[in-house]
């Protein structure tokens, strides 16, 4: 064999060699998401992916993950479970067997619950987009809870459109379980207040897109306030279908529906006088949600919504709970890390501003709330319920 024949055989191999190693070195996580990408919820599913992509592809622009001296690439892998619970928990077993995810994402409190039956057993962390309070109190000890507990928007929700409307409540939210938990809890509460239950009547906002059936029911009652909420798309029909038939008083707004994306499908905040909801990240004026706001509109074109930050900071925080815990695997370690993961998170990481994790796995991201008034925007100090200027 001649020098040159040796030389250029020992060169390939040594690239084959450098290829390896470096195909060796990039190695890769799979991060879980099942929730609605069809169906009436389409849209809010939507938005809690489009974090999650939007956090992964900035931790992979920039080399990916420094985890035990290895470079991790995070792979967001979604799968569609239609709103449902049962489709939920399938996906997620499909998702720990089949792509050793040891994080799974959710944005409903029924796939959330579904999935808590197992996760333990099978070694993963559900990180639950929902307020349940009920998600972080059944003892889990692999779930995150990422929003805050929908329990603190009670008080300053009764309080504002009581005094504004009057003391009759019709109820119309959606009758999913997130929505059933809602209700179960703001109907008592309003009655506390002083004021009276007039009608109940929750509707498939999911499956149904004609509300006028369900609506009437309650307009019969002649309530000054209407307790509303499922996504937003069909959340705003039932609104607009509310004002149709002659209602003219406030809304309580679930917090799973957004102010700002209710308006856009009504065409402005008209309909939408006097209801109370949880702000819209673009009213935010903290530093770090005004950077990730620009951020967003420069990417996708659009205004981002609560779903695609809390997700977006739940995400940056897994992944930096995984460096801290020196293994994407081992599911208790990583849950170990999550509130040091969210305390260490620069703003423009955390445009939530989660500041930790409690013990049972509850982010204390800070409640945030608005009504709207004389068609705008106004924030509301959620403590004492009084209008912010």
């Amino acid at each position: 064999m001649t020098t040159n024949r040796r030389s250029l055989l020992a060169g390939a191999a040594g690239l084959a060699l450098t290829a390896g190693t470096a195909r060796a070195q990039q190695e890769s996580v799979t991060i879980g998401w099942t929730g609605p990408l069809s169906g009436g919820a389409a849209l809010y599913g939507k938005n809690t992916l489009t974090g999650l992509e939007m956090a992964a592809k900035e931790i992979n622009d920039a080399g990916g993950l420094d985890v035990g001296g290895k470079k991790v690439k995070i792979n967001v892998v979604a799968l569609d479970d239609k709103y449902s619970p049962s489709e939920a928990a399938v996906n997620a077993k499909r998702l720990r067997a089949q792509y050793k995810a040891p994080v799974v994402f959710c944005p409903h409190s029924g796939g959330n619950f579904a999935m808590q039956a197992f996760n333990e057993q099978d070694g993963f962390v559900v990180a639950a987009y929902t307020s349940v309070p009920q998600m972080t109190e059944r003892g889990n000890k692999l779930t995150l809870r990422i929003p805050p507990s929908f329990a603190g928007y009670v008080t300053p929700f009764i309080k504002v459109t009581m005094e504004r409307f009057g003391k009759k409540l019709g109820m119309g939210g959606a009758d999913h379980d997130y929505a059933k938990a809602w209700a179960a809890l703001i109907a008592p509460a309003w009655k506390t207040a002083g004021g009276t239950v007039v009608a109940e009547n929750p509707m498939s906002y999911n499956k149904d897109t004609d509300f006028y059936s369900g609506v009437s029911r309650i307009t019969a009652a002649s309530p000054d306030v209407m307790f509303v909420g499922g996504a937003s798309e069909p959340t705003a029909l039932v609104v607009r279908q509310a004002r149709e038939l002659g209602f003219q008083g406030g809304f309580i707004v679930m917090d799973q529906a957004k102010l700002d994306e209710m308006a856009a499908v009504l065409g402005g905040y008209q309909m939408l006088e006097g209801s109370i909801g949880t702000l819209p990240i673009v009213f935010d004026s903290r530093p770090g949600p005004k950077d990730f706001v620009a951020r967003f509109r420069k990417i996708y074109s659009k205004d981002p919504g609560s779903e695609s930050s809390l997700n977006y900071s739940a995400l940056n925080a897994v992944a930096d709970a995984m460096r801290l815990a020196g293994t994407t695997a081992d599911a208790a370690a990583i849950h170990a890390k999550l509130s040091d993961a969210f305390k260490g998170l620069p703003q423009s990481r955390n445009p939530s501003v989660i500041g930790g994790v409690d013990p049972r796995g509850g982010s204390n991201a800070q409640l945030l709330v608005a009504t709207v008034k004389d068609g705008k925007i106004v924030p509301i100090d959620a403590a004492t319920g009084a209008l912010q200027n």
